[in-house]
Parts: C-alpha cells; sequence; structure tokens
C-alpha cells in the first residue's frame, strides 16, 4: 500500500506548477467528490501575510477549552504532512493519522483520475473530505496563499472570514503593493457573512480591505481598534468591543503581537456566534495555545544538550521583513527582561527580501551566523547569507549546519550566556524540530 508520501510525491506529476492560483480545478474535483465542502462544520476562514496561524491557534485552545471539537487546516507543515490536518475532539484533536489520510488521498486520486490539478489542491481537497465526514463543532481553516484563488476558498457561506496582518510576500503571486496583496486577502470576504479585518500595520492595506468588503457585501465588518480593541495593560491582554470587555492574562505565545493575534481570534469567535462562552474559556484559551516554530522556547532536547550551559535557544520560521521586525521586538523585549547577547542563527530562500529581514536586528544581535537547509533548492547558500546580513552592518560568519553553529558558541568567551534565536525560514524550523527530537504534537 502507498505511503501518504508516496501519494503526494505522484500527485507532483499532474500539474508543471507547484503554484499555479486558480479555482477551477478544486472546483471540479470537489464536485466529482459530491460536494463535501457543503457538508463542513461551522468554518472560520482566515488569510493573511503574518499571524495566520498564531490567530487559529488561539482561536482552537479557546474552543477547545469551552468543550467544542475543532478542525483545523493549517500549512505549511513542519516535520510531517500530518500536521496540516488536525481532526476534532472533545478536549484536544489530534492530527489525521497515516491510514485515514492515505485513504483519503487515495480516494481524491481515483476521481481525479490523472487530470491536471496541483499539490495543494488535490490535499487541501482530500482534507476537505476528511473534515465533511468526521463531526466537529467548529473547522478553522487557514488560506494557502493569498485568498481570492486559493485552493481553500470554496466555502460559499462562512461563520466568518478573518484577515490579519498584512505586509509584503510572495509578490510574485500577489503583486508588488500593499494594496494589490490586501485585496488578493479580501477576496474570501462573502456576501452577508462577517469579516473581520486585524489591526493593520500600514494604512494603505486597513483602507484596502475595507473598501473590499464594503464592496464585496460582507456583514456585519469588525475592525481592529474600531469595532474592537485590544491593548496591553500591565502584562495582561485588554479586549472590548460592544458585547463587553475581556480582562485577560497575557497570551502564552511569545512577544507583542500576539497580543494583537490573541485578539483578533476572540473578535472572531465572537463574530462568529461563538460569544457566549464563560470568560475562563477565553483565560484558559489565550495561556494554553500552542504553535510550533513561531517564537518556540527549545529548553529540552538534543539542541539545548550540544549548547553552552545556560544557553537560550528560540526558533521562529518567519522569513519577511515584517516578520523579521516583530522578532527584533520580540527579542528586545527579553533582553529587558534578562540581559543576553543575542545570536541569530539563519538559513533563508532565494524568494525572500533577506536584506530587509536582517535590517531589523542591527545593533541589537551580536552576531548572525548563516546556515544552509538541507534539501530545499530554492535554498540561498549560507555563504550568500552571510554577504546579505554584512551588507545592513551585521557581524557574521558560516556553519555547516545549526548543530555546529551551536557547538562553535563554545568557543567564545560569554559575559552571559547567550540568547539564541534560529530563524528564517519554515523549512529550517522543521528541520531543527527534527534534529532536536521534538516532533510538533
Amino acid at each position: 500500500m502507498d505511503s501518504s508520501d508516496a501519494l503526494i510525491a505522484r500527485f507532483l506529476a499532474l500539474h508543471p506548477k507547484t503554484i499555479d492560483l486558480s479555482l477551477g480545478r478544486i472546483q471540479r474535483l470537489l464536485g466529482e467528490l459530491g460536494h463535501p465542502e457543503r457538508r463542513l462544520p461551522p468554518t472560520i476562514h482566515v488569510a493573511g501575510t503574518n499571524g495566520k496561524g498564531s490567530t487559529i491557534a488561539f482561536m482552537r485552545a479557546i474552543l477547545e477549552s469551552a468543550g467544542l471539537a475543532v478542525h483545523v487546516y493549517t500549512s505549511p507543515h513542519l516535520v510531517r504532512f500530518h500536521e496540516r490536518i488536525r481532526l476534532g475532539r472533545i478536549g484536544r484533536g489530534e492530527y489525521v493519522s497515516e491510514d485515514r489520510l492515505v485513504e483519503a488521498l487515495r480516494r481524491c486520486e481515483k476521481v481525479n483520475a490523472g487530470q491536471p490539478i496541483t499539490v495543494f489542491e488535490i490535499t487541501t481537497a482530500a482534507a476537505i473530505l476528511l473534515f465533511s465526514e468526521e463531526p466537529a463543532d467548529v473547522l478553522l481553516l487557514e488560506v494557502g496563499l493569498g485568498g481570492r484563488f486559493d485552493a481553500t476558498n470554496v466555502i460559499d457561506h462562512p461563520a466568518a472570514a478573518v484577515v490579519t496582518s498584512i505586509g509584503h510576500d510572495h509578490a510574485e503571486y500577489l503583486g508588488t503593493t500593499l494594496e494589490a496583496i490586501a485585496k488578493e486577502k479580501a477576496g474570501i470576504f462573502k456576501r452577508g457573512c462577517p469579516a473581520v479585518i486585524a489591526p493593520q500595520d500600514y494604512l494603505s492595506a486597513d483602507e484596502t480591505l475595507r473598501k473590499e468588503a464594503e464592496r464585496i457585501g460582507a456583514s456585519p465588518l469588525f475592525v481592529g481598534q474600531q469595532d474592537f480593541s485590544i491593548h496591553e495593560e500591565s502584562g495582561r491582554l485588554v479586549y472590548q468591543d460592544e458585547k463587553g470587555l475581556l480582562d485577560l492574562p497575557r497570551p502564552r505565545l511569545v512577544g507583542r503581537h500576539q497580543f494583537i493575534n490573541a485578539g483578533t481570534a476572540i473578535a472572531a469567535l465572537r463574530a462568529a456566534g461563538f460569544e457566549k462562552f464563560e470568560t475562563s474559556a477565553f483565560e484558559a484559551g489565550i495561556t494554553r495555545a500552542e504553535w510550533p516554530g513561531r517564537l518556540q522556547r527549545l529548553s529540552r532536547g538534543r539542541l539545548p544538550e550540544i549548547s553552552p550551559e545556560g544557553c537560550e535557544i528560540w526558533l521562529d520560521g518567519g522569513h519577511n521583513a515584517d516578520g523579521g521586525r516583530v522578532l527584533a521586538a520580540a527579542m528586545a523585549d527579553q533582553s529587558e527582561r534578562s540581559d543576553a547577547p543575542l545570536v541569530v542563527i539563519a538559513g533563508m530562500l532565494g524568494t525572500k527580501d533577506s536584506e530587509a529581514f536582517f535590517k531589523n536586528f542591527l545593533g541589537l544581535a551580536r552576531e548572525v551566523i548563516a546556515v544552509p537547509i538541507s534539501g530545499q533548492i530554492a535554498a540561498r547558500p549560507a555563504e550568500e547569507v552571510a554577504a546579505i546580513a554584512a551588507s545592513v552592518g551585521l557581524t557574521t560568519s558560516t556553519q555547516p549546519s545549526v548543530e555546529s553553529a551551536l557547538a562553535s558558541l563554545h568557543d567564545y568567551v560569554w559575559e552571559h550566556p547567550p540568547r539564541v534565536l534560529i530563524c528564517g525560514s519554515l523549512y529550517l524550523a522543521g528541520e531543527v524540530l527534527a534534529a532536536n527530537g521534538t516532533l510538533p504534537q
């Protein structure tokens, strides 16, 4: 019997492009499967450049704390494809099993009958098939790329459509301006369905999202810092909308940006009709939320064991300019709490704006150690990553792997044990979690 990896590898031959944004192929396949997209639980659809996964993690944790079963679809995965499909169970869902995944993939392959379709489209159809056949109270559905022509955009009447922070990324598919990117993301809004716009960093993105929501006829519209407010007060999250105020603990996920993501998650749940939860469900949810590879502290496993004693290791898959900005801010916050020299270990793809990413760490990072990303054709060589970091004024070196980079820290004399941030790519984050022996759960 084929494994899921073998099936997915076989799907690569079905379309000459890895990414070809269009809805026609998946709509055809779903129709031939009997329209499973019409038999899903209430669905909250989430698009955005940054913060999608964290916002979904907060929503899932809140919903599960309230005793609901929650299906979740996210991408990309870090280590195993199964991470993309979480099937809901009361209390806590679980990643799809190999047997269930293989069965769904084989059904889609048989019905597709060799017709052109991308890997993301056919695997998204398999996920929708699984979600339609397994009972749950809610489906949290993350957009893969963009929104308007993304394969997930087959939900006619979402319980809510959410757009998180907009920034520059995937210009080759979504456009080079924030307005063009925001317009693509706003393509998940639907007439007569609630739309939630997270607080935005850029006014042009905010204005475009509002105009598109109004043009499409999304209703009601909930705009961050207008229809709902989020702010930090004495280390706590204060959320307020017309339904009232919630004074909640600090979110478990690290970084100032996670206050915005947690607040957006609350707004999305209320917009979707899940506003009657006890405050304790919101409290438990934002303090239990987990999202691997996003400012994740590695305090156990193989990598801490080979690092200098007392060394802090943080892992994040952020890779664009805005991702670098929030990472640098989070590391600066950590420095205020406890002084430690910051070392950045970075591997990046050639498709990303590495210069804009590294500029955020000027004056903050003691050194950038560039490493390759194994098995990725699009990865920049470590020497190229180091040269880009050096071009913005950072001290750099190279190492052949993350393990050797961490081991090399023993060669330095530190006034305090170093704080290490491993970052630059979700592919690298997955590689690190596998090497550390701490796979996503």
